[in-house]
């Protein structure tokens, strides 16, 4: 037996409390195998067929998720990587390669069933360190998600809160302009001593300049050309006829404000008029952006739950699933999809932890956008259906294959090209409804794809 072999096992952190025996076995029916720098150990999607005692060097995983190569496990002299007694794995979801030269002590799949059967006390702990590697994955993918539904959270913020924020900037600086023309038309007016009765006209004009047209492009065009003729039949500039265009005064009423008020009264009483409309259509719009804005700040903090502690309480599917859809309101108009939803009347509260549920919403209608072309279909419906909540996603995108219909579950499977798509969403979805004591189903077919996902309605332990 290679005495210096059995030296570095002896203490080796992981297989050296094994009895000498058992480390005897491995040298045995193992091979001293080196890497350099770079080498791959176990490429993605090669079966794993070793187990890998670590002796000196690093090697690690690493896994491109759509932002670049990062790194998921690693392991260094003490550890023990590769193929574990009881694992499931078939393969790697990444290159498992040397991240400086490595020597690891190999044994083969083959040699598997005799090693758990002559070295018991090292395959026990070979098993609890299998399930910490099984709990450090889980950790990792279910923080990446998370980072990635972030990530499209934050980027949906961005578009959605871009039009309402420029529209506020862009309105608050006309509005002071539009405050300076008032001004001056005001001090004119004032100084022109206008009786009653012109005053009253001037009122009259100003209230029926009020209201809200929404004017075509001819229809605005003709009305332009329409009032600059009449401001230069009555001697009068034309550079109000773009300002009074925008309100609602009609000819009737500009023929009544001109018979009471004259010369440069009257020009000014025009230019009152239109800037104080202006006026109110600013703060009206700067109104309605700012309501959009507060309307997504409120949909960002109702889909994250960020004022409540992640345990489980009765949960209104309803406004997570809606607060989804204005997270992602930008993609769907982007691609013009048509979106719709459909909530029973009388629909059940869900008892969950809400910021997960509305993580499966989220998972679940951006892959519908994504199946489907421009101009296509996405629709959430949910009902009571006995004890259970039923929530059906579907969209008409060309639909998933028999063939992979039953991998689309598993973690890094993914239909997407490369760089779209993690692999890990309804790996994360599948695994967060099974902490609900939910299920998921899929149908699909060409033209017709559904996520069926089924929540208890009634209290449930998780």
């Amino acid at each position: 037996m290679d005495q210096d072999l059995a030296t570095r096992l002896a203490e080796h952190r992981m297989v050296g409390s094994a009895p000498p025996e058992e480390r005897a076995w491995l040298i045995e029916h193992g091979d001293l195998t080196k890497f350099a720098v770079g080498d791959v150990v176990t490429a993605k999607g090669e079966t794993a067929n070793k187990l890998m005692v670590v002796l000196s060097g690093h090697i690690a995983i690493r896994i491109d998720r759509g932002a670049g190569s990062h790194k998921v496990m690693e392991w260094r002299a003490g550890d023990v990587a590769g193929l574990l007694p009881y694992s499931r794995v078939v393969s790697p979801p990444g290159d498992v390669a040397a991240e400086e030269p490595t020597e690891v002590l190999r044994i083969m799949r083959e040699m598997m069933p005799g090693m758990i059967h002559e070295c018991p006390t090292l395959t026990a702990t070979l098993v609890h360190a299998m399930v910490d590697r099984a709990r450090q994955f889980t950790s990792s993918d279910l923080r990446d998600e998370k980072l990635l539904s972030l990530g499209k959270l934050a980027a949906g913020l961005a578009h959605e809160l871009n039009n309402p924020s420029s529209a506020v900037i862009r309105s608050a600086k006309t509005l002071d302009e539009k405050l300076s023309d008032v001004e001056q038309a005001t001090r004119q007016l004032a100084a022109a001593n206008l009786s009653d009765s012109q005053i009253a006209a001037i009122e009259r004009a100003r209230v029926a300049s009020g209201g809200s047209v929404e004017w075509s492009t001819v229809q605005r065009a003709d009305r332009e050309d329409e009032i600059s003729g009449w401001l230069s039949d009555h001697d009068l500039s034309d550079d109000s006829a773009a300002a009074l265009a925008d309100t609602c005064l009609g000819m009737k009423t500009l023929n009544e404000i001109a018979e009471s008020v004259t010369g440069d009264s009257l020009e000014a009483t025009l230019q009152w008029i239109s800037a104080a409309a202006a006026v109110r259509t600013l703060t009206s719009e700067i109104e309605t952006a700012s309501s959009r804005i507060h309307e997504l700040v409120a949909a960002v903090k109702g889909f994250s739950y960020m004022d409540h502690a992640p345990t489980p309480e009765p949960v209104d599917i309803r406004r997570g699933i809606t607060d989804t859809f204005t997270m992602l309101g930008s993609k769907a108009r982007a691609k013009s999809i048509k979106v719709s939803t459909s909530f029973a009347d009388d629909l059940a509260r869900a008892y969950a932890v809400g910021a997960e549920l509305n993580q499966v919403w989220m998972n679940l209608v951006d892959n519908a956008m994504d199946a489907v072309g421009v101009g296509g279909c996405v629709s959430v419906r949910a009902l009571n259906e006995a004890d259970s909540i039923v929530v059906t996603v579907a969209d008409d995108g060309p639909g998933i294959p028999k063939e992979i219909q039953g991998r689309i579950f598993d973690p890094f499977f993914t239909t997407k090209p490369v760089g779209e798509g993690s692999g890990l969403g309804l790996d994360v979805v599948r695994r967060l409804l099974q902490r609900h004591n939910a299920s998921i189903a899929l149908e699909s077919a060409p033209g017709r794809t559904v996520f069926e996902v089924k929540l208890p309605a009634k209290h449930a332990s998780i």
